[in-house]
C-alpha cells in the first residue's frame, strides 16, 4: 500500500458481503479517513470500531464516510480496517422518543409527495423506528434513517431564512430536527419542545449516532 491511500476493488468487501469500493485514506499524521458506499456502511463501521474499543481521539460518521482522527497506532487501524466483518448499522443503541405537534407549513406539501393524507404522513412517521446515522450541518442535527428510499422528499427550492428550533423535517430519505432557529431548506412537518443541544451536558447533543429515535404525536 502507498503512504497515502488504500483501496480495496470492487467485488464482495469484509463489509457484511456487500459488494463496493472500500477507500481508506491517511489525514495529517494520525488520522484515517474510510470512504464506504452509503450512511449505513459508515454507522456499522462506526459501531464495530466502538465495540473494538478503537485507540482514537474521534471517530466521526458522516454520509458515507467515517474518520479516525487522533489515532494511536495508524499503521495497524490501516492494516486491521478491512479486515473486520461489520453488521448492518442497525444494532441496539439508546431510545430517544421525540414529542412532535404534526403541524408543519409542509406537511400537506409531504402527503402530496407520498399521495397521502395528512394523517397517514403522520401514522408513516410515527410507526418507524429511526436511527442516527451522524450528526452535521449545526451543533446537535441529527440525520435520523429509517424512512424507505420511495418516501425521500426533496429540499425546497428556496430555503427559509430562519427555521425555528425544535422543527422536525425531511430531505432525501432523512429526518432532522432542528436544535436552533437557523436557516434550513427541509421540509417541516412538525415540530418538538424536546432540547437538542445543551452544552451543560455530556453529551451535549441529545441525539448521536447509534441513538434510536421514535418520533410521538402529541
Amino acid at each position: 500500500m502507498g503512504p497515502l491511500e488504500l483501496i480495496l476493488p470492487a467485488g464482495p468487501t469484509p463489509f457484511s458481503g456487500q459488494t463496493g469500493r472500500v477507500q481508506i485514506r491517511r489525514v495529517g499524521r494520525d488520522s484515517l479517513l474510510v470512504e464506504l458506499d452509503d450512511a449505513e456502511q459508515s454507522l456499522a463501521l462506526y459501531d464495530e470500531a466502538r465495540r473494538r474499543g478503537v485507540e482514537a481521539t474521534e471517530i466521526v460518521p458522516a454520509a458515507r464516510t467515517v474518520l479516525f482522527d487522533g489515532v494511536g497506532h495508524l499503521d495497524a487501524l490501516t492494516d486491521e480496517i478491512p479486515h473486520w466483518s461489520i453488521g448492518s448499522g442497525r444494532g441496539p443503541g439508546p431510545l430517544v422518543e421525540v414529542p412532535t405537534v404534526y403541524d408543519g407549513e409542509d406537511l400537506d406539501a409531504v402527503a402530496e409527495l407520498w399521495g397521502v393524507s395528512r394523517e397517514e404522513v403522520v401514522e408513516t412517521h410515527t410507526a418507524t423506528e429511526f436511527r442516527v446515522a451522524f450528526c452535521g450541518f449545526a451543533p446537535g442535527f441529527a440525520y435520523c434513517t429509517g424512512l424507505p428510499e420511495d418516501r425521500a422528499v426533496p429540499r425546497l427550492s428556496s430555503p427559509r431564512s430562519k427555521v425555528p428550533a425544535g422543527s422536525v423535517g425531511l430531505a432525501g430519505s432523512y429526518t432532522g430536527v432542528y436544535p436552533s432557529a437557523s436557516p434550513g431548506g427541509w421540509q417541516l412537518v412538525g415540530r418538538t419542545g424536546l432540547v437538542l443541544w445543551d452544552i451543560h451536558r455530556d453529551p451535549p447533543a441529545t441525539l448521536v449516532p447509534g441513538t434510536r429515535v421514535r418520533f410521538v404525536a402529541t
